[in-house]
């Protein structure tokens, strides 16, 4: 019994590759999200968040890159291709938040929560 506790108890701790992409997604996400209603009640323009979204949410981005990559390699792509898959992720959120940015500043409105 305290032998499968244990086993138990171990495997859940490990997340699979999966798993720990769609964890790190979601905080990156939530971070960016944050970031995106601070940025607009500041009044930032367009220019000023493009290009500070790309130095926000440092942890979380790392993160989710390494996940990304970590994945990629366990499906069985090279080092270069899961690498530049998760650098083209991470890119994709940038923009899709500056867009998003774009978007609530100029009817300035506020995304829900």
């Amino acid at each position: 019994m305290l032998i499968t506790s244990l086993v138990l108890a171990a495997a859940a701790a490990v997340q699979s590759p999966a798993a720990k992409v769609d964890a790190t997604r979601a905080a990156f996400t939530k971070c960016l999200r944050d970031d995106l209603k601070k940025s607009l009640e500041k009044k930032m323009t367009d220019a000023e968040y493009e290009m500070a979204v790309k130095s926000v949410c440092g942890p979380e981005r790392e993160a989710f890159h390494a996940a990304v990559v970590a994945f990629g390699r366990s499906a069985g792509d090279s080092q270069k291709n899961a690498q530049e898959d998760a650098d083209m992720q991470v890119e994709d959120y940038h923009a899709n938040f500056t867009d998003k940015f774009k978007d609530y500043s100029s009817t300035n409105t506020f995304p829900a929560d």
